[in-house]
C-alpha cells in the first residue's frame, strides 16, 4: 500500500475581506507517486488549495501536512516547500535570471548547495526536461513550452517529492500543452515523483490516475476519471465539460443507440460501435 504523502484535513481557507471562504473544510488524501488533477470553473477554489499544499497560503482552519510535516512557521513552510515544489501558469513570474542554467540553479544556490553539486543537478534537471541544448540560453529568446520546461528544471533541480502544477498549460499553444503534460507523466512515472495537476483542460484531466472535482471551495467530485465523467450531468451542472467521445455517447444513447456511459476515447467508441453490426 502507498505511502499517504499530502493530508488535507478539514481545510478552510479566507482571504482577508472576503465574505465567504475560498477553500471551505476540504479533505482529502495524496499518495506517494499518484497522478491527481484537480479541475474546477473560475473561483472553485483549486487554484488556492494548491497553494496551501506549497505552504505558499496557511489555512485558517484545519491542516495540511505535506511529506509528513504540517505548517506552522516559516522554518515548517520553507521544508515544505523543499518537499513540494510548484509550477505557476506564467512562466515568467517563476523565471529570475538572463541565462537558462543560472535561473536552474538559482535555488540551489539560495540553499548554499555545493558549487559542484549544483553543477550536477543544474544538467541533471535540463537533461530531464530535454533542455540541455539551450543552457546557455535567454530564457526572453524561448517559446512558451520552452519557458515553462525550464521553469519545470528548476523545480526539478531542488530533489522535490511533489510537484504542483497549477494551469501550468493555460498560457500555452496545444503543442506546447501536450509537451508540458507529456513531461510531468513522464516524471510522475519514470522517477515515482507525486504529481498535483491544477487544470480546467478536459483532456489532461482524463488521463490522469484520479481526478477531484471543485466547486464554491468544496470537493464537488472525486474519483477515477472514467467514472467522474461518465456523471455527464453532473459536470455540466459543474460549469465543466466532459472529452468530446462521451459527448456523443451520450447524445447516441438520447436516440436509443445502447452505448456504455464510460466511453472516453475514439478507439473506445470505434469499438462499441462496431459491435452494434
Amino acid at each position: 500500500m502507498k505511502k499517504t504523502i499530502i493530508e488535507a484535513r478539514d481545510v478552510c481557507f479566507k482571504y482577508e475581506g472576503a465574505s465567504t471562504l475560498a477553500v471551505d473544510h476540504v479533505t482529502l488524501d495524496i499518495a506517494e507517486g499518484d497522478f491527481v488533477a484537480i479541475l474546477g470553473r473560475n473561483g472553485s477554489g483549486k487554484s488556492t488549495f494548491a497553494k496551501l499544499l506549497n505552504a505558499l497560503q496557511l489555512p485558517t482552519e484545519g491542516s495540511v501536512r505535506v511529506n509528513g510535516i504540517i505548517p506552522a512557521n516559516e522554518d515548517d513552510c520553507y521544508e515544505v516547500r523543499k518537499s513540494c515544489g510548484m509550477v505557476f501558469q506564467n512562466p515568467d513570474n517563476q523565471i529570475v535570471t538572463t541565462i537558462v542554467e543560472e535561473d536552474c540553479a538559482f535555488g540551489l544556490e539560495n540553499l548554499g548547495t555545493p558549487p559542484q553539486e549544483i553543477r550536477a543537478r543544474v544538467d541533471d534537471a535540463l537533461r530531464s526536461v530535454g533542455m540541455s541544448e539551450f543552457a546557455q540560453a535567454s530564457p526572453a529568446m524561448l517559446s512558451g513550452g520552452q519557458k515553462q520546461r525550464v521553469a519545470v528544471a528548476g523545480v526539478l533541480a531542488m530533489r522535490p517529492r511533489i510537484i504542483v502544477f497549477d494551469e501550468s498549460t493555460a498560457m500555452l499553444d496545444p503543442i506546447g500543452r501536450r509537451d508540458v503534460f507529456a513531461l510531468a507523466r513522464r516524471l510522475n512515472v519514470e522517477e515515482g515523483i507525486t504529481i498535483v495537476w491544477i487544470t480546467h483542460f478536459m483532456e489532461e484531466a482524463a488521463l490522469a490516475d484520479r481526478l477531484v472535482i471543485m466547486d464554491g471551495g468544496r470537493i464537488a467530485l472525486e474519483g477515477e476519471p472514467r467514472s467522474v465523467f461518465a456523471q455527464t450531468d453532473r459536470v455540466l451542472e459543474l460549469g465543466l465539460d466532459v472529452p468530446e467521445m462521451m459527448k456523443l455517447a451520450q447524445m447516441l444513447r438520447a436516440r436509443g443507440i445502447a452505448l456504455p456511459d464510460d466511453i472516453m476515447t475514439v478507439n473506445e467508441m470505434a469499438v462499441e460501435l462496431c459491435r452494434l453490426k
